[in-house]
């Protein structure tokens, strides 16, 4: 019996989304449907229905006539991303120290443990995070127990910001030095220092807003140069 559509399309969906969040498919490249549907092994029905929840997700944008591309931010919309980020999962780290049970921080911390494996194991190369409960910061924005907060930053934004997340972790320093961040705000949770937990949270992130201007700037060849 064929998998009903709707199971094809949450497949096919997923494995896309691995694939732009990883960069194995580029920022701001063209995607070609008959194509994925041909890798995928799926008719254009459900392909339609996963790309349609791509866009939903802002990992893609289509245009009519012209066709669906992956999103390419400027400097300018990430830097509103990472603003609303701080200030919303600083609030997310405070509520979350609040209301966190001494199960959930344990397993938050197990956690870290998980994700400091994965960077032995990538010689410190990267810190992927698989979505939702393995992800640090989804974790914590569900230990907010605040739907709205929960709506925000596990809706709209949250793909996007994983997709950042990511790539812009692929540095010398920048997967054990956002551990490290992680480790501390964990610890601040732990002992339910709300304060501490949340001041945590906006530097790290704040920390990644700029190795996110770095690597931008580093990509950017001047003027004169051409």
């Amino acid at each position: 019996m064929s998998q009903p559509a709707i199971t094809l399309a949450n497949r096919v969906c997923a494995d896309i989304v691995q694939d732009i969040v990883t960069g194995v498919i580029p920022q701001g490249s063209k995607l070609n449907e008959p194509e994925l549907a041909r890798v995928h092994g799926i008719s254009r029905g459900p392909l339609r229905e996963a790309m349609s929840r791509l866009e939903a997700m802002r990992l893609i944008r289509r245009i009519p006539n012209v066709g669906a591309s992956v999103v390419n931010l400027s400097y300018e919309e990430l830097l509103e991303i990472y603003q609303i980020r701080e200030a919303l999962e600083g609030l997310a780290a405070r509520l979350a120290a609040q209301h966190m049970s001494s199960q959930e921080t344990m397993a938050l911390r197990q956690l870290l443990n998980q994700h400091q494996q994965h960077i032995v194991q990538t010689e410190g190369q990267s810190y992927f995070q698989q979505e939702g409960d393995v992800d640090f910061h989804y974790r914590i924005v569900q230990g907010s127990n605040n739907q709205r907060l929960i709506n925000i930053l596990g809706g709209e934004l949250y793909h996007l910001v994983r997709m950042y997340r990511y790539q812009f972790s692929l540095s010398s320093n920048r997967p054990e030095q956002a551990l490290q961040e992680h480790n501390k705000i964990c610890a601040a949770i732990e002992e339910g220092d709300a304060e501490l937990a949340e001041w945590l949270m906006r530097r790290h992130i704040s920390n990644a807003r700029r190795n996110i201007k770095q690597r931008m700037q580093a990509d950017v060849t001047p003027a004169i140069d051409n």
